[in-house]
C-alpha cells in the first residue's frame, strides 16, 4: 500500500521560513520524481516544485528562488524548505509521486498559513 504522509506545516509571519517533509512508502522513491502542490478553497490545484529521481528541479515562478525542493532516497523522504514566505503562500501543500509527468500518489496534505 502506497502511502504519502506530509508534515511540517503551520502557522508563520510573512517573511518567516517552513520545512515540510512528506515520507513515502510502499513504493520504490528512487523511481518516481516527487513535488509538491498547494491549493486553496475554490482554486484549482497548483503546481509548486519537482525534483526528479535523477535531482533535476522544477519551480513554480511564484516559488522560484524563495522555496527549495530537495530529496533523500535513503530515507524515502522529499523536503520543500520555504523562505520569504507571504501571505498568498497560504493553502493545503500536497506531496505526489510520479512515473511521467502526472501525479499517480498524493498525500493527504498539511496546512500552511502565513499570517501578516
Amino acid at each position: 500500500q502506497v502511502r504519502l504522509a506530509e508534515s511540517g506545516g503551520g502557522l508563520v509571519q510573512a517573511g518567516g521560513s517552513l520545512s515540510l517533509s512528506c515520507a513515502v512508502s510502499g513504493l520504490i522513491f528512487s523511481s518516481y520524481s516527487m513535488a509538491w502542490y498547494r491549493q486553496v478553497p475554490g482554486k484549482q490545484r497548483e503546481f509548486v516544485a519537482r525534483v526528479a529521481n535523477y535531482d533535476n528541479t522544477l519551480y513554480a515562478d511564484s516559488v522560484r528562488e524563495r522555496f527549495t525542493i530537495s530529496r533523500d532516497n535513503a530515507r524515502s523522504t522529499v523536503y520543500l524548505q520555504m523562505n520569504n514566505l507571504k501571505l498568498e503562500d497560504t493553502a493545503v501543500y500536497y506531496c505526489s509521486a510520479m512515473r511521467t509527468g502526472t501525479p499517480n500518489y498524493w498525500g493527504q496534505g498539511t496546512q500552511v498559513t502565513v499570517s501578516s
